[in-house]
């Protein structure tokens, strides 16, 4: 298969290969499809076939060719071969659907599996020989620039609600133009099924918006969808967001969010599950003093010697996206922040080391100090001069003062 396949690397043609000369009936589907007629390196492999998975499986392992079994229940399987893995899915048909979950059967009718999926160009499939199986006119929607669901739009979105979020994602990767219309009336009319979902699929598909191509065009598409209403019913500053996009803020999922977020930070970690760290970024880089931009470099150390670059620098990010809205909000331009002096402000940030306090308790113990909690004040005091400083003076200086400053 070498015409059309320049995305794939050596090692996935020969896995490819392997599969194929056990698996022959098994064609490419999915995103491997799209960047193959995009001309776009392929990053993941997945597969499906008509074969049950209890045939796969045993195929691949007489085969010689490790198989994990990642999801029976769905007809999956994956294909471990150079510690790359290659999902392969048995056809499915759709017995029942809740707009969250879906009991499916087994097929061998390739076009029944297709009619099943979310979008045109996501049903196509590519056999061994390079054959392109295109049932909804999937490639010529990914020539235009249309993202287009399979069938009747509202009847994919009551199957799974989760595609309602995952057109807007399809849409900043492939969608040029205006969106579909048919597809944006169906999920204006259908928003409220996204409650039926888990939070985790959410955020899951809500990051990868965020920090995927054209954030800001599909985030302010999901506001007049009413989409950002629902899974953001704390409320939402969109024009915030927008302006720290084009700023060209780095597509860091929790910043952004930090950004579109109204209200309580802590309410909408909750709400929407976060991890601990993420939520502990959400928190630090919402809250908090601000760097000046003229800021002298003593200034910049005594914030360093608080707390880590990556929440001041995130700070940054959200004062100048919120100057910038402001400002476009009074509608003039003398108040708009100094694109410059911010990024000189951010580069100093990330130049400099962290300074550390060289004194600890054990420090004013041996100095004479009886054990206890005038040790913790007396420490306290210590840093205070140490931060008045400029955080540059060594331990010694420290020790000095503690010996004839603090008596």
């Amino acid at each position: 298969m070498d015409a059309g396949s320049e995305g794939l690397t050596s090692a996935q043609r020969r896995a490819l290969a392997q599969i194929w000369a056990v698996l022959p009936q098994a064609r490419l589907v999915g995103g491997v499809v799209r960047d193959l007629l995009m001309g776009r390196s392929v990053a993941d492999v997945d597969m499906a076939t008509p074969e049950t998975p209890e045939q796969v499986q045993d195929t691949l392992t007489a085969a010689g060719i490790k198989v994990v079994p990642t999801g029976l229940s769905h007809g999956t399987v994956t294909a471990v071969i150079a510690s790359a893995p290659y999902e392969i899915t048995t056809l499915r048909r759709d017995m029942e659907t809740d707009g969250r979950h879906a009991v499916v059967c087994w097929t061998t009718d390739w076009w029944e599996d297709a009619a099943r999926r979310d979008f045109t160009i996501n049903a196509m499939s590519r056999s061994r020989d390079g054959t392109l199986h295109d049932y909804f006119g999937g490639q010529a929607d990914l020539a235009q620039g249309l993202v287009r669901f399979v069938g009747d739009a509202g009847t994919r979105i009551e199957e799974d609600a989760l595609r309602i979020l995952r057109f807007f994602r399809f849409q900043g990767r492939y969608g040029t133009g205006k969106p579909d219309a048919e597809a944006m009336r169906a999920i204006t009319q259908r928003v409220g099924l996204i409650m039926r979902l888990s939070v985790e699929r959410v955020w899951s598909e809500l990051q990868r918006i965020l920090t995927g191509p054209n954030a800001a065009t599909l985030v302010a598409m999901m506001a007049e969808a009413g989409v950002l209403s629902v899974i953001l019913p704390q409320g939402f500053a969109l024009g915030r967001f927008i302006h720290l996009v084009q700023a060209g803020a780095p597509a860091d999922a929790v910043l952004r969010l930090a950004a579109l977020v109204e209200g309580s930070k802590l309410d909408v970690a909750q709400h929407l599950k976060l991890s601990r760290a993420d939520t502990a970024f959400l928190l630090a880089v919402s809250e908090g003093p601000v760097p000046e931009t003229d800021a002298t470099d003593a200034a910049l150390r005594r914030f360093l010697a608080d707390e880590p670059a990556r929440p001041l620098i995130g700070r940054t990010w959200l004062r100048q996206a919120t100057l910038l809205a402001h400002a476009e909000a009074r509608q003039t331009k003398t108040a708009r922040p100094d694109a410059r002096a911010f990024e000189a402000l951010r580069k100093r940030l990330e130049g400099m080391p962290r300074p550390v306090f060289p004194v600890a308790g054990r420090d004013i113990v041996a100095a004479g100090h009886a054990p206890g909690p005038a040790v913790g004040q007396i420490l306290a005091r210590v840093r205070n001069w140490w931060m008045a400083e400029g955080c540059t003076a060594s331990r010694e200086a420290c020790l000095d003062r503690l010996r004839h400053g603090f008596e």
